[in-house]
């Protein structure tokens, strides 16, 4: 009876205890990546000023409609490649999607296309032709997600506008619809761009992105931008950020991920250690009694 239970023990044991190991050495590596299946829509609101042509603005409200899709053709199991689209259009009408430069009420202010690639575990741009087609604008730093476990410290983050990378300091902690998160703060002064065709000028920004430490995900967004022709005079200057319903979808996806994540990564190996070890070596006790009394 002690040998079969011995053994039991022992085996019992030694499974937890393997379980363990892999779940906190082996799975973060496998599961702590970007999914080559992503496919997301990210909803903005807000309100412009949009140059006059005398020096003035109109103002009026805005919707900000970003795609952002895996091109799982091009990517491979260390990268990532993706293909976005955005608009920028005057909420008017009931709008709920892009519309074309030609929409009758005018109510397209900007779009724009792009292709990158990122790092599926640290986040960071990858600039190789390998994923990118020729006319891909080379990046650096952070772009459309954090690291998984991402610290409270400054990281580099890629602004399409200024044209660069720059500092996204962590700010403060914050919970959002119950899920902590990390406030990273980026500022940007009057860096030259080009506002259209031909025109000149400069571009400033306070933003702050909020972002599930565990997955990386950007929970939440909000900025206010300012673009100033030569003259000083205001171009664009636009206030916007997530719609609520953005972020409590957010919210929602990085509980269920970083849950899912915790499970294996810190669950599986505290239960694999407390349960496995006692029961490995009291397993192998009973048989070193037995074989003593024999």
């Amino acid at each position: 009876m002690r040998k079969g239970f011995g053994i039991g023990l022992s085996v019992l044991g030694g499974f937890l205890v393997t379980l363990a190991i892999l779940a906190q050495f082996w799975a973060p590596g496998r599961l702590m990546k970007t999914p080559l299946d992503t496919d997301s829509l990210t909803l903005l609101d807000g309100t412009a000023e949009l140059s006059d042509g005398n020096g003035g603005t109109t103002e009026f409200p805005v919707k900000a409609f970003s795609v952002t899709r895996a091109d799982s053709e091009r990517s491979d199991s260390d990268v990532i490649v993706f293909q976005n689209s955005s608009c920028l259009v005057k909420d008017e009408g009931g709008i709920d999607e892009c519309v074309s430069a030609d929409d009758p009420e005018e109510r397209l202010v900007s779009a724009s296309t792009d292709n990158f690639a990122t790092n599926r575990r640290t986040a960071l741009a990858v600039d190789d032709p390998k994923y990118l087609p020729p006319s891909a604008e080379d990046k650096q730093g952070l772009i459309n997600k954090w690291p998984f476990e991402a610290e409270k410290k400054t990281y580099e983050y890629w602004d399409g506008y200024a044209g660069e990378p720059v500092d996204a300091v962590y700010d403060r902690t914050e919970d959002v619809d119950g899920l902590e998160t990390y406030v990273y703060a980026i500022n940007v002064s009057d860096a030259p761009i080009e506002l259209s065709d031909g025109v000149q000028g400069t571009y400033s920004v306070e933003r702050e992105i909020w972002i599930d430490p565990t997955t990386g995900a950007i929970i939440n967004q909000s900025e206010h931008q300012e673009r100033i022709d030569s003259d000083g005079n205001p171009f664009l200057i636009l206030d916007y950020g997530f719609t609520d319903e953005q972020v409590a979808g957010n919210a929602d996806d990085a509980k269920s991920n970083s849950s899912a994540l915790d499970l294996v990564t810190k669950t599986v190996p505290l239960i694999g250690w407390i349960v496995g070890i006692p029961a490995l070596l009291i397993g192998i006790a009973l048989q070193l009694m037995r074989r003593r009394s024999a």
